[in-house]
């Protein structure tokens, strides 16, 4: 390696690293920020607390939501984050490998609808789906999210988990064929472990769109007691701007909480799942 070439990946690395600071410093100025007093978080520049206290998140939990604690809101992002999970990974496994797979009458017409709904801006179709959900009777409840992922949804991660099992061989359906596993065992027994990142990424896409959303849940929900954490963070900022912040800022902690932790855990196979198409060579 000349020293050309050193220099260039030297100046690489560094732009990099200043660039990773600059879009984690929030997170990390938030999380110092969630041990201040409300005086500290806006009469001192430091990053770091004078002094560690965990009373806001005490006070936070008890009492962030007004009438509500912190904690029902955390139950009730589990609530309709983990049921969405669930059918999205069902539902986008099975349709990807229909398209991936399988030749039927009409494949062409059905895959270039499903893509062209990715077109459609959510503003177009968000009445729509609001007389639906209202002549249904589903509003104040958790089935216009988990219903839609249930029935197919998620466009994207459809096509995601289309162009990852149209990269696995089609010699291995054909093998496992021959040893006397129909098509949904070749589901069950090959493509579904070969497709492992592909799911992972599913899993934490959704996860990340349904835990953090605030607009679907503001337009469907109208029980205080139902609300999403997401929402339950909007009921902590009073109205004549007297905002506990230091509270703020450990309760948005710990809502941010189970998503780091589920993204550090499944970043190898994330990464993986995103990054390839399938099996190489």
């Amino acid at each position: 390696m000349t020293l050309l070439h050193r220099v260039r990946r030297f100046l690489l690395y560094l732009f990099l690293i200043a660039v990773g600071i600059v879009l984690i410093y929030p997170l990390v100025w938030m999380f110092f920020a969630s041990f201040k007093t409300n005086a500290e978080i806006f009469g001192s520049i430091r990053l770091l607390p004078q002094s560690i206290s965990f009373d806001s998140y005490v006070r936070g939990w008890k009492t962030g939501g007004g009438v509500y604690s912190i904690g029902l809101f955390m139950a009730n992002s589990f609530k309709l984050t983990v049921p969405t999970v669930l059918v999205t990974i069902a539902s986008s496994v099975l349709v990807g490998y229909g398209f991936a797979r399988f030749d039927f009458p009409g494949k062409k017409l059905l895959f270039s609808l499903m893509i062209s709904t990715m077109m459609l801006p959510g503003t177009v179709v968000m009445i729509p789906r609001y007389l639906t959900f209202h002549k249904l009777g589903w509003l104040n409840s958790y089935l216009p999210f988990i219903v839609p992922a249930a029935l197919g949804g998620s466009v994207f991660l459809i096509y995601m988990m289309i162009q990852f099992i149209r990269g696995i061989p089609r010699e291995m359906d054909e093998s496992a064929k021959i040893d006397g596993c129909n098509s949904f065992g070749i589901l069950c027994y090959l493509i579904i472990p070969l497709a492992k990142p592909a799911i992972v990424s599913v899993i934490i896409f959704q996860t990340l769109w349904t835990w953090n959303d605030f607009f679907n849940p503001l337009i469907y929900l109208n029980s205080t007691r139902k609300f999403p954490i997401s929402l339950g963070l909007r009921l902590m900022l009073d109205s004549s701007g007297v905002n506990r912040w230091d509270e703020i800022m450990a309760m948005s902690v710990v809502a941010i909480l189970p998503c780091v932790i589920l993204f550090a855990l499944a970043q190898k196979q994330f990464i993986e799942g995103v990054a390839t198409s399938g099996l190489k060579g």
